[in-house]
């Protein structure tokens, strides 16, 4: 009875796999993709602009799992007397 219920080398090396690929395309790439964005936002030319919100959309449910946990607001200045 207990080996009915044991999962073989293939299927947990297939449910490893995508694992991997759901945690690499849901939280890792579009938190790759918010700090890139974040640094180069200034600087970047159109073109890189345009594959940057290309990739944006790709990564979409991965930037909606994210964007609750990510304040990219600008630090209040000290004014000083």
């Amino acid at each position: 009875m207990l080996s009915d219920l044991t999962l073989s080398k293939d299927v947990l090396i297939t449910l490893g796999l995508y694992g991997a690929i759901a945690g690499a395309y849901l939280l890792v790439l579009p938190a790759a993709l918010l700090f890139y964005l974040k640094a180069r936002w200034n600087a970047v030319g159109s073109v890189e602009r345009t594959l940057l919100y290309g990739l944006v959309f790709a990564f979409f449910p991965g930037m909606l799992l994210l964007s609750p946990f990510v304040n990219f607001r600008p630090q209040p200045r000290s004014i000083k007397p």
